[in-house]
């Protein structure tokens, strides 16, 4: 089973894109939110893969986090929803947006998304509300406006936050402190162990 993949990026398709790993094109099935925060084609990514077998075909599901994954795995054990749906759900919410309507039984925000009725966003709620990771809290004001100030200087938005949770969660609390700490790690690029984008 592949489990992730890191290589050039070749091409996207509002629902696909294809990573070249040692020479070989993998074709990936995408959520349509993720494909802004991918780096432009040519550029090295890193995709959390899903890998779902059937008996006329393999396909490759691709995420930007392990818990956009995880979500997507947890949908394919209801009743009613495949590959396709799962993916759907998560190109029509942010998986952090799912996760908070599914703890607040957000049943007309679920209904938001297209496809998805009444009766599916109850059922979602109900086998979903133990079994999700918990929602990120908001951050405050210091990150944003960090966050903004990195993206003002020219870094990518995905890559600049990635820096910069490391930075905040090393306790650094003002945005001098934060944006020289996040700048060490976006010159040298994000750790490969961290499972970011490679720059």
């Amino acid at each position: 089973m592949i489990g992730s993949l890191r290589g050039r990026l070749i091409s996207r398709r509002p629902d696909n894109v294809i990573v070249e790993v040692n020479g070989v094109g993998y074709h990936v099935n995408v959520p349509l939110n993720i494909l802004s925060n991918l780096p432009e084609e040519g550029s090295n990514v890193f995709l959390h893969i899903y890998t779902h077998v059937r008996e006329d075909a393999l396909q490759l599901y691709g995420f930007s986090t392990e818990d956009e994954k995880k979500i997507f795995t947890t949908l394919l054990g209801i009743t009613g929803i495949g590959p396709r749906m799962a993916l759907n759900i998560l190109s029509g919410i942010s998986h952090n947006d799912f996760i908070q309507a599914i703890e607040k039984e957000d049943v007309a925000l679920l209904c938001r998304i297209p496809g998805l009725g009444k009766k599916t966003a109850h059922r979602l709620i109900l086998e979903l509300r133990e079994k999700l990771p918990a929602a990120e809290k908001p951050k405050d004001r210091l990150f944003e406006d960090t966050l903004s100030a990195l993206v003002n200087l020219g870094y990518k938005k995905a890559i600049a936050q990635e820096s910069l949770e490391i930075a905040y969660k090393k306790g650094f609390n003002t945005i001098e402190s934060l944006l020289k700490e996040s700048l060490k790690y976006l010159t040298k690029g994000v750790d490969e162990n961290k499972g970011g984008i490679a720059l």
